[in-house]
Formats: C-alpha cells, sequence, structure tokens
C-alpha cells in the first residue's frame, strides 16, 4: 500500500492509495496490522430514474422535511411494492444501476430517492452525501441538480 492515505470512516479504514482509488478497494482492519479487502461496488446512473424523479418534483410530489432514517423503504416495503409493480417501476426510485448485478434483484439498484410515493429532499441529500462519500461522481453530480431543481421548484411554490 505504497503513497497510500488512510482515513476512518464508520469504524473501516478505507485505503485512499492510487490502486485503490481506480479499483475503488475498501479495507477492513481485522488488526495487527491486518486488512481485508473488499471491492467497492461501481454504478451506473439510471438516467430513467433521474428523469422521473424530475417529473416527480415537477408534479409537487415531494416531501421536503423528513427524518430519511426513519421513512426510508425497509426491506418489507420494496417487497410490498414490488408485489403490485413491475421491476422497471422499482429501478424507476433507484439513481444507481450496481455494475455487473444480476438485472431484477434487489442488489442491482442503489441509491434509493423516495418512498415509492413521493420524493424526500433527505433522500436525495442522502444520495449526495453517499455518493460523494465512495466517489460515484455522476451519481453524486445527479443528484445534487435533482436537489437544486427541488429547492427552486418548492421555493417558486410560495
Amino acid at each position: 500500500m505504497l503513497n497510500a492515505k488512510r482515513n476512518w470512516i464508520r469504524g473501516e479504514l478505507v485505503s485512499l492509495g492510487r490502486n485503490d482509488l481506480k479499483n475503488r478497494r475498501q479495507e477492513t482492519c481485522l488488526g495487527q496490522g491486518r486488512y481485508r479487502h473488499r471491492e467497492m461496488a461501481t454504478y451506473t446512473l439510471n438516467r430513467r430514474a433521474v428523469a422521473q424523479c424530475r417529473k416527480l418534483i415537477d408534479a409537487r410530489q415531494y416531501v421536503l422535511d423528513s427524518d430519511w432514517g426513519e421513512v426510508a423503504p425497509t426491506a418489507d416495503d420494496e417487497n410490498a411494492f414490488l408485489k403490485t409493480h413491475s421491476w422497471d417501476e422499482y429501478a424507476l426510485w433507484h439513481l444507481g444501476l450496481t455494475d455487473g448485478a444480476t438485472e431484477e434483484t434487489k442488489a442491482r439498484y442503489a441509491f434509493v430517492y423516495g418512498d415509492f410515493k413521493r420524493v424526500h429532499r433527505t433522500a436525495l441529500i442522502a444520495c449526495v452525501y453517499r455518493a460523494s462519500e465512495w466517489r460515484h461522481k455522476a451519481i453524486e453530480l445527479a443528484a445534487h441538480r435533482l436537489l437544486q431543481h427541488l429547492d427552486k421548484t418548492s421555493a417558486a411554490k410560495t
């Protein structure tokens, strides 16, 4: 791990070396100077979800103030949604598509921005934060633009 900077994030040591950034590797400290490497997932921006989110914002289908940790969809919420909706509809609620994941599995979709009814401002903030934390630039920028659009749209409402 030559020339690597290290930072502690959520109890895990994340390597920020040149090669590790390229491969998006994460290290978990095992103690006594040993580390376990895990490949970080990579994501492709889901442009259809970005368009759907923008459409919902324009239709004023959003929540400006919520505790995202409390209202974020749970696994049961996701399962209930999938019982009555298609995988394509499920995908429209996620800004990221996990590279290499099997289609029509929950693992394929990441960066949820709402509760399957409305866009949540706090969900977009969480998407920006998480994407920037792990350097998923396309998703970070898309979520940021959506957040700015939401703020502009909600300010014009008054």
